[in-house]
């Protein structure tokens, strides 16, 4: 079985992406080595909806941006393909790494049997799987407690509503969106077990576009806001765009997720009807493994980004998140529950 290592009180900073990691060692390439035995940098391979997400894939990229910029990295980001199957996933990363890239960094629980494969065949190569956990020496499992910013998000659902209706749009009906849903569930009937969340899925497989149809998206909210929901929280990537589009239109608030959507250049007509966003430090993360690579002393093993290191959160971006009554307090509140413990928050 392989070791656990643990997140040595790392912080992450979900807005700034400052954080410090320590871990265990490691160089580049192996077979179908490229010949070149300098590390050229950290390499990511995006998730469904690529780059231009303005949510989890850009939280990726944001990382990325930090590495190149502090330690003068050569960089490589991969978009996926439609379609495209394990084996086409296997040869993405085979290629980064038989290029010299250290780490390549595969973003989504997608990569798992791609990256598994890939890893025995270059074990002298640092790599990273977000949101899923592969069992190699050589890869750092980046996963994240999306339950307890899920569970913020709630509370701040529950503190905003004014209908006692709130809604939840769901990208693809897997495990890793139910925690999401798990939480955010939990948080509003924690602080109003008055207000009813209604909840939707838009897909049953990332295939069909779940992640990737801003008009899923859309769709999906306009009917939770035909049944008085006046705050509603996605967690479906690039089709959440769909879902603060419509909260827009109908003057209710939206809830982002993963990025500060508020603060998204591509979403700034929308941004005064963005109430938050629940934090998930992507960007961080992969921050975190392209640093150890360079300190010679790479992450491996599962590496969980919670509250307590700052992995997650809410965002307080907009000006009226503090001009909700109560809202602050109560979202502080929850926060010291499900940091000291006392809050134990559901995954599903």
């Amino acid at each position: 079985m392989r070791r656990i290592s643990k997140l040595t009180r790392v912080a992450v900073g979900v807005a700034s992406l400052g954080l410090v990691a320590t871990a265990c060692g490691s160089t580049s390439g192996e077979s179908g080595d490229s010949g070149d035995k300098n590390d050229r940098g950290v390499a990511i391979a995006y998730d469904v909806g690529g780059k231009g997400d303005q949510s989890f894939n850009d939280a990726a990229y944001a990382g990325l941006t930090k590495a190149k910029g502090e330690y003068g990295y050569k960089t490589a980001d991969i978009e996926p393909t439609e379609g495209e199957t394990d084996a086409d996933k296997e040869q993405r990363l085979a290629s980064l790494a038989k290029q010299g890239y250290n780490p390549v960094i595969g973003i989504g629980y997608a990569y798992g049997p791609a990256m598994k494969a890939v890893a025995a065949k270059y074990p002298k190569t640092s790599f990273g799987i977000v949101d899923f956990v592969v069992d190699s020496k050589n890869v750092a499992s980046l996963v994240f407690a999306e339950e307890q910013a899920s569970y913020l998000a709630g509370v701040a659902a529950a503190k905003s509503t004014k209908s006692k209706v709130v809604g939840f749009v769901g990208g693809v009906d897997i495990p890793l969106i139910h925690k999401f849903e798990a939480g955010y569930k939990q948080g509003v009937q924690d602080t109003d077990p008055k207000v009813k969340v209604v909840s939707q899925y838009l897909t049953q497989t990332a295939e069909e576009g779940g992640f990737a149809s801003p008009d899923k998206g859309k769709a999906a909210a306009e009917g939770q806001i035909e049944k008085k929901a006046d705050v509603v929280y996605a967690a479906a990537g690039l089709s959440g765009q769909g879902v603060i589009e419509a909260a827009a239109k109908a003057k209710v608030w939206a809830i982002g997720v993963d990025s500060d959507q508020y603060k998204q250049a591509a979403l700034a007509k929308y941004k005064n009807s963005i109430l938050t966003s629940a934090l998930k430090d992507v960007g961080g993360a992969v921050y975190a493994l392209s640093k150890s690579v360079h300190d010679g002393k790479p992450l491996t093993g599962t590496q969980t980004f919670d509250l307590k290191v700052n992995g997650v959160g809410l965002s307080e971006s907009n000006p009226e998140y503090a001009k909700v009554p109560g809202l602050a307090d109560a979202v502080k509140k929850a926060k010291e529950g499900i940091t000291d413990g006392t809050i134990k928050v559901k995954t599903e």
